[in-house]
């Protein structure tokens, strides 16, 4: 990483954000803002700092279908922010109709004739504003409407060519590569398979900044249910991690492939894990030639989040589980905790007026060994008027049990407790494959495969899809029609036959 402390004609200046969620919550009493306060401090800061470009890795908006609320607040957001007669200092060299190749208008907002652009944005979609459907999602709406530039959308499901949106400023060029947000397994698949292409310009490639935007599983999450950093080429400069939630935004080297990776994190908590915890920064990126630089800008609207791990066996000073009223004496453990942090969050809130007031807490509780645990409603009750979560401050959680005795000595691997509540972070598709593994022969699929219907069943649950099952079906009938008409089978026995192979 190299300093760039010249804000010249041949310096590029990025904003960079992912994972904004706007709307999450948004019929929350409390939370109800969240998203979009945040949005608003993320788009003044990339006017205060006179950004060239905002661009953003994914997940803008948290539901596929957004509110009207929703739409209607970004629009008026960008609208507010990224119209005006600022002139925009940098060019672009590259066949604007294979980088924009979803809109009826094959061309980056600040050309069009018929609108006055002072910050475009550059965007991919994520997981949650994925197209569906028709191939639509809501970056699509924004992009019709002038408002956003979204890349990145790959159509085919078989192989994958990414072409980069070639910019120029002054003496310094500029390769924007995008990829939206596909299904791990498919992409790793399409990795290993040699399938995905990554296109680079004919001329004077060493005098690229090769930029990539991605919106993956970085983290392991199964065999193929995440995108190695290897799998990417090397001809890279840094690489912009979308998905992935928890704040790691200074870049740092990958020393396989010689790139760096950024990983800004969302800029709303989703969920209460420790990833969440981390404090959420946006970046203000500086290129200038082969150099770059990272400013990290931590955001001031976003709520507080503070979590913390108690192990009652860790404290037979106290109590244990013989000890009389000791589910009284372990409530007033965790009342304690909670207090603690609360008056952390009150004191790092001083002289940040923009911070939520309420912040976000939870205790994990494992109760191992023989404790109880108590009502974690009539708990919440005593915090409802100073958290913003009242509802869920406490977790309850056990260890696996193990198989070997262990003595006097208590080891907690929070990746590998037992959920307690509802199961957290199961999706769909998992609990489709379970059923049809369970399942005896004869309620085995023959037509339709498990990826396809845990696929479809998604998009109906999560997404609001409501033919997607039934498209499903009617693609695969049609699909062994034309096979069974092409392989001359008439008879009903040949037909069980052939659908059984």
């Amino acid at each position: 990483m190299s300093e760039i402390s010249l804000d010249d004609e041949d310096t590029f200046k990025i904003l960079i954000a992912t994972d904004i969620h706007l709307g999450y919550l948004e019929k929350d009493a409390i939370r109800g803002n969240d998203t979009y306060d945040t949005l608003n401090e993320i788009l003044e800061c990339a006017k205060t700092n006179q950004a060239d470009f905002i661009l953003l890795g994914g997940d803008l908006f948290h539901e596929n279908k957004p509110s009207r609320r929703c739409l209607h607040s970004c629009i008026t957001m960008l609208r507010k922010y990224c119209m005006g007669d600022s002139p925009i200092h940098f060019n672009i060299l590259s066949d604007q109709r294979v980088n924009f190749n979803t809109t009826q208008f094959p061309w980056v907002n600040y050309q069009d004739e018929n609108l006055n652009i002072s910050i475009p944005v550059f965007s991919v979609h994520g997981n949650h504003d994925d197209p569906t459907g028709v191939s639509l999602c809501a970056l699509d709406l924004l992009s019709a409407s002038g408002l956003i530039n979204h890349f990145g959308h790959s159509q085919s499901v078989e192989s994958i060519e990414i072409s980069p949106i070639l910019m120029q400023k002054g003496n310094t060029k500029l390769a924007l590569y995008g990829l939206g947000s596909i299904p791990d397994e498919r992409l790793y698949r399409m990795f290993v398979n040699n399938k995905v292409t990554m296109l680079r310009p004919k001329e004077d490639q060493d005098k690229w900044f090769n930029l990539f935007t991605i919106h993956q599983n970085r983290s392991k999450h199964g065999p193929t249910n995440y995108i190695p950093e290897q799998f990417l080429d090397d001809f890279l400069d840094l690489v912009v991690w979308g998905h992935e939630h928890e704040c790691l935004i200074t870049p740092t080297r990958n020393e396989q492939q010689l790139f760096y990776v950024t990983q800004p994190g969302s800029s709303v908590a989703t969920s209460l894990s420790p990833g969440e915890a981390a404090k959420k920064h946006i970046g203000l990126l500086k290129v200038k030639g082969h150099k770059m630089n990272m400013q990290k800008i931590p955001l001031k609207t976003v709520r507080q989040f503070f979590i913390q791990d108690v192990v009652l066996a860790d404290y037979e000073d106290l109590f244990t589980p013989d000890t009389p009223q000791v589910t009284k004496k372990v409530e007033d453990l965790c009342y304690a905790k909670v207090t603690e942090m609360l008056e952390q969050a009150e004191r790092e809130r001083l002289g940040c007026p923009l911070t939520p007031e309420k912040p976000l807490i939870r205790l994990r509780v494992d109760y191992s060994g023989g404790f109880e645990t108590f009502s974690t409603s009539r708990f919440s009750q005593k915090f409802v008027d100073r958290v913003a979560n009242p509802k869920d401050i406490i977790h309850f959680l056990r260890r696996r049990e193990q198989k070997e005795d262990i003595k006097d000595e208590v080891t907690v691997d929070y990746g590998k407790l037992l959920k307690t509540s509802a199961v957290e972070g199961l999706r769909v598709e998992d609990l489709v494959k379970q059923y049809f593994e369970a399942a005896e022969q004869k309620g085995q699929l023959s037509l339709l495969t498990e990826q396809g219907m845990g696929k479809a069943i998604q998009e109906f649950v999560d997404k609001d899809e409501k033919d997607a099952i039934q498209e499903l079906i009617t693609y695969q009938l049609e699909k062994t029609q034309r096979h069974l008409q092409a392989r001359g089978v008439t008879t009903e026995q040949d037909i069980d036959a052939e659908v059984r192979e």
